[in-house]
C-alpha cells in the first residue's frame, strides 16, 4: 500500500510549509514541509530555499522513499497514513526498531499499539530529552488515524 492525501495532510498540518531553511526543535536543518534532505541526498543547509511546488514534490518523493518500512506489515490505509506520518517525522531506521512496529507485525489492532505511539513525543533539545507538545499532539492525532475505521 502506498499513503493517501490523509497522510500528505496530516504531515502538512504537523509540520507546516517554510520556503527557508530553518533549525527545527532538535536543531536539523529543514525545509519546505519538514524535510530535513534533498531528493539528491544532501542534508538541507541554512540560507537554501524551496518553492510550495518544489516543497510538495519533495514530500512526494520522500513519502515514495520511506514506504519500504510498511513491508511485512499488513495494515489497512488509515493504518498505513498514520505509520507513513510517524515515520516521516522520527525516521525509517528509529521506526524499524521499535517495540510499535514489532506489536504491529504481531496484531495491527492491538489496542497497545496507542501507548507505543505516544512514547515518541520527546526531542532532544540542548543534549536533553525534552517532551514537546507538538509532538504530543502529532502521535495523538498518528494514533486516532491509525484506529479510525
Amino acid at each position: 500500500m502506498t499513503p493517501s492525501k490523509k497522510a500528505v495532510d496530516l504531515i502538512k498540518l504537523f509540520e507546516g510549509f517554510s520556503s527557508k531553511s530553518y533549525l527545527c526543535p532538535a536543531s536539523v536543518w529543514t525545509i519546505g514541509y519538514g524535510s530535513t534532505m534533498w531528493n539528491d541526498g544532501k542534508k538541507v543547509k541554512s540560507g537554501e530555499t524551496i518553492t510550495l511546488q518544489g516543497a510538495e514534490n519533495l514530500l512526494l518523493w520522500e513519502l515514495q522513499q520511506k514506504s519500504f518500512v510498511l513491508k511485512g506489515l499488513e495494515l489497512n490505509q488509515n493504518q498505513v497514513d498514520a505509520v507513513i506520518s510517524f515515520v516521516y517525522n522520527v525516521g525509517a531506521s528509529a521506526f524499524g526498531k521499535s517495540t510499535l512496529k514489532k506489536k504491529m507485525k504481531v496484531n495491527p489492532n492491538d489496542p497497545t499499539i496507542k501507548d507505543e505511539f505516544m512514547k515518541w513525543n520527546k526531542a532532544r533539545v540542548g543534549g536533553k530529552m525534552t517532551e514537546l507538545k507538538g509532538l504530543t499532539r502529532r502521535r495523538q492525532a498518528e494514533s486516532n488515524l491509525y484506529y479510525e475505521d
